[in-house]
C-alpha cells in the first residue's frame, strides 16, 4: 500500500489567504489544485508536504481573456476549459494540439496549467508548448508581482523560480500578427507521457521568419534552451531547408536518457523529425492567419 505521510491541509479562501498559507509554512507547504502529479508523489514518499494549500475555490485565477497584445491565462485554468477555448485555438492552436494528447479526460478535467508548470517534469507537454510561444509566467507574493519569461521559469527538473511564499497566477503570451504554432508528439499509447515531443512557433513579416520559438519534452532536464535553432531561422524563408536544419541543431542540442520508452539516439533523432513537423505545420497556420488578417 502506497500512503503518504501524515500532512495538514487548509483550503485558502482568497489569493491572500493562501499567500500568508505559503509565507507562515515556508519550505513545509505545496499548493494543489488538480493534485495529478502532486498526490502520486506524495504516495511514493518523493515528496513530503507538511501542509497542503488547496486553491480549487480561488475563482479569480480561472479565466481566459486577451488584453491588447497579450492573451492572459489564469493558472488555475482547467485543461478542459483551455481545450475548449476559441481564443487560444485561433491564437494559439498550439495548445490544442497539445491538450489533445495530455492524459485522459479525468485528468483533463482536474488538472490546470499551473499545476503543469510548477510541476517542472521535463516530459510535461505544456511546459514546452509555453517555451515555444515565449510566454511569461506571473508570480505573486506579499512582495508584490513579478514577469519571468520561461527561459528563466525553469531552474531544473521539478525546480521553478517560483520561491517562498509565492505561486503562479498567471501567464502571458504575446499575440503576434501572421503567427502560426503547433505541437508534436510521439508516445507509446494514448495519454502516456512523450517520448518525445516538440512545440513550435514563428511569425511572418513580408514573406521571412520574424520570430521563432521551440520547445521540446522528453529529451532534457528542460523544455527550453533552444535558442540556436531558434536563431537559425529568424530572417530566412520558411523553407523545407530551413526547418530541417533547425530540427538538427535541436537534435544536437537536445539531451536525451535511454530508459525504458527508447535510447537516447532514437529519442535524439525524434527530437529533430518532430521539431522539423511541428515548424511545417506552424508555417502552414502562419500563411493562413496572413491570408485572413
Amino acid at each position: 500500500m502506497q500512503v503518504p505521510a501524515s500532512f495538514e491541509y487548509r483550503r485558502a479562501k482568497s489569493v491572500d489567504d493562501a499567500l500568508a498559507l505559503l509565507e507562515r509554512f515556508g519550505e513545509e507547504a505545496r499548493v494543489i489544485a488538480g493534485g495529478h502529479s502532486l498526490l502520486p508523489m506524495m504516495k511514493l514518499r518523493l515528496a513530503r508536504p507538511g501542509l497542503l494549500v488547496d486553491i480549487n475555490d480561488l475563482h479569480e485565477l480561472d479565466y481566459v481573456r486577451q488584453e491588447g497584445a497579450e492573451l492572459c491565462i489564469g493558472a488555475l485554468t482547467r485543461h478542459r476549459d483551455l481545450l475548449a477555448s476559441e481564443p487560444v485555438g485561433r491564437l494559439f492552436p498550439i495548445f490544442h494540439d497539445a491538450e489533445r494528447v495530455i492524459a485522459d479526460p479525468p485528468v483533463r478535467n482536474r488538472g490546470t496549467i499551473g499545476g503543469s508548470l510548477c510541476q517542472a517534469d521535463p516530459a510535461e507537454d505544456l511546459s514546452a508548448v509555453c517555451a515555444a510561444v515565449r510566454a511569461v509566467a506571473v508570480v505573486l507574493g506579499h512582495g508584490g508581482r513579478r514577469s519571468v519569461p520561461m527561459a528563466d521559469f525553469y531552474r531544473g527538473p521539478y525546480e521553478t523560480d517560483v520561491g517562498l511564499g509565492e505561486m503562479l497566477v498567471e501567464i502571458r503570451v504575446p499575440v503576434l500578427p501572421n503567427a502560426g504554432s503547433a505541437y508534436e508528439k510521439v508516445e507509446r499509447k494514448t495519454g502516456d507521457w512523450a517520448i518525445a515531443a516538440a512545440g513550435a512557433a514563428l511569425s511572418l513579416a513580408d514573406g521571412l521568419i520574424g520570430t521563432a520559438g521551440v520547445g521540446l519534452a522528453a529529451v532534457g532536464v528542460s523544455a527550453v534552451g533552444y535558442r540556436r535553432a531558434e536563431e537559425s531561422l529568424v530572417g530566412r524563408e520558411p523553407s523545407g531547408e530551413a526547418f530541417a536544419e533547425a530540427g538538427r541543431i535541436a537534435a544536437e542540442d537536445c539531451d536525451p536518457v535511454t530508459d525504458t520508452r527508447g535510447t537516447a539516439a532514437y529519442k535524439r533523432h525524434l527530437a529533430g523529425e518532430l521539431t522539423e513537423r511541428a515548424l511545417r505545420r506552424a508555417a502552414e497556420r502562419a500563411r493562413q492567419a496572413a491570408t485572413t488578417a
